[in-house]
């Protein structure tokens, strides 16, 4: 096997750029996971506004249409022009749409249609999804052999953000609903500006390995095509060959063992010179396969993400009438600040930890939805039986932890399937998925919600029925987590069988040559 060497260029000063896009990429990301927080803020938000369950949970379900249906116009945003654009454009979006829910708010009941706060809660989802793209797509090109580890940072910023804006909200504004709204529309749009600053993609140079011809040949038979492409493409484009090279710059990893090969090969060699996006993604099953598990778990996770803080005052409503609404309110805060907390760690623990399964144990990265799918199933279980407001932070708890763990490898499992050349895209078209499950769940909360309350004199609703209030609805994603959890382990199967149909195919090719 013959080696061409290039120079490195990986000096220090190029390492501390990466790191400090990183820190830059992860403060962008920490401004992006707001809708998580909305759960805190919407059961005063409703009652100050006069709005039901259903109208409540249309506002958070519209935060939750920005934030995943947005992705494939921005994803073609980011990967044509860089991560900057992005950033910038979810600066301005998060500003436009949290500053107007503030007023509203100061306002009164009637000041503004329930159809335009849903528009603007629309706007704070794309906002979102348009900064965090910018900040995902920065980290996995800077680093695109620590690609899980990488985008792991951003990726769990982005599920801390709740706990990081209810806990300054707390210290500043003394759990004021205006204030919170106003740190939201001040507080995102200002770390998202100073941090697009700083976020720069660094040429990867370094030693370059030629694959031998069988190997090429058996991996991608139109990797040459699109090698000549992609030459053609440079020329033409004084930015990309900046992100591209190095992407097809790698060296093999010394630490790494023989039973490693085969896994090794598809997430690291294959990889660089993987591009599959646009309308050819629709042919593949794989994209199928990633797509209706993410829609389907996510959906489960986001309902309870946007009506913890109703599970919250239910209970307690049912348990001691006689609790002021200032600790109801404080309750819903702690579950939300649970419930980031424990997605903080799920994310982080997932994209390192998918790195060390594929890297050190061969194995496949789909282990980590299977962990998730498990976490749901038990959270889900565990909100059908939880009547004690006490033992509420077990379904916040655990329903943060299987979000983290399903959101922390999921980008990693899109790059390694589809290339990391249209990794914005891919992952745009990817987030669509839980538009429509989100909705579905949200709206059946909502709808039992409802059918649980009562209209109070001074045109409140209230449900008294604790655990009755919402019962129904976790017997559906229950029965959703589980689906989940059977199609984890069947893409686990599939892909394990598709390496070894790679394996011998390879192996009877090299032998027809020797």
């Amino acid at each position: 096997m013959s080696n061409t060497s290039f120079p490195d260029a990986s000096d220090s000063t190029h390492r501390t750029t990466r790191i400090v896009s990183v820190i830059a990429a992860t403060a962008v990301a920490l401004a992006c996971g707001t809708n998580y927080v909305y759960s805190a803020w919407a059961p005063q938000f409703a009652e100050r506004m006069k709005l039901s369950s259903t109208q409540s949970n249309l506002i958070g379900s519209a935060g939750n249409l920005g934030m995943y249906g947005f992705g494939i116009p921005v994803g073609l945003l980011v990967d044509r022009k860089g991560p900057r654009p992005g950033v910038i454009l979810g600066s301005l979006l998060l500003l436009v749409g949290y500053l107007p829910m503030h007023l509203a708010y100061d306002a009164g009941p009637g000041s503004i249609s329930v159809a335009a706060l849903c528009f603007f809660s629309l706007l704070t989802g794309c906002g979102s999804c348009s900064a965090f793209s910018g900040a995902i797509k920065s980290s996995a090109l800077n680093w695109p052999h620590h690609r899980g580890t990488a985008t792991a940072f951003p990726l769990s910023a982005f599920g801390l953000s709740a706990i990081f804006f209810s806990t300054i909200s707390s210290l500043i504004f003394s759990d004021n609903t205006s204030g919170f709204l106003l740190l939201l529309s001040i507080g995102t749009f200002g770390l998202t500006l100073v941090s697009v600053f700083f976020l720069r993609i660094v040429p990867q140079t370094g030693a370059y390995t030629r694959i031998p011809a069988h190997e090429r040949r058996n991996s991608d038979p139109h990797r040459a095509h699109r090698r000549k492409s992609e030459q053609g493409h440079y020329q033409n484009n004084a930015e990309e060959p900046d992100e591209i090279s190095s992407l097809l710059s790698t060296s093999p990893d010394p630490e790494q063992s023989a039973t490693d090969l085969p896994r090794a090969k598809i997430d690291e060699g294959h990889n660089h010179h993987l591009d599959i996006r646009g309308l050819v993604l629709l042919s593949k099953p794989d994209f199928w396969q990633l797509f209706s598990l993410l829609g389907l778990l996510t959906g489960v996770g986001l309902m309870t993400i946007n009506n913890i803080g109703s599970d919250a005052r239910a209970l307690w409503i049912h348990y001691d009438d006689s609790v002021p609404r200032e600790f109801i309110q404080n309750r819903q805060v702690v579950h939300v600040c649970v419930l980031s907390a424990m997605n903080f760690l799920g994310r982080l623990s997932s994209g390192i930890g998918s790195d060390l399964i594929v890297k050190r144990m061969g194995m496949s990265r789909f282990w980590c939805v299977i962990a998730a799918s498990t976490v749901f199933c038990v959270a889900q279980l565990s909100a059908t039986q939880i009547n004690n407001p006490h033992s509420l932070f077990v379904v916040s708890g655990l329903t943060g932890l299987g979000y983290g763990f399903l959101f922390g490898v999921y980008p990693a499992l899109v790059s390694e399937k589809f290339g990391v050349h249209g990794l914005s895209q891919n992952w745009g078209c990817m987030i669509f998925a839980p538009v429509i499950s989100a909705e579905l769940f949200n709206l059946i909360y909502g709808a039992v919600y409802d059918k649980h309350s009562v209209v109070l004199p001074d045109g409140e609703r209230q449900c008294q029925e604790g655990l009755a209030c919402y019962r129904e609805a976790y017997w559906v994603t229950l029965g959703a987590s589980v689906l989940g959890l059977c199609i984890s382990f069947w893409c686990v199967y599939h892909e394990r069988a598709e390496q070894k149909k790679l394996a011998r195919r390879e192996g009877l090719e090299a032998g027809h040559e020797s």
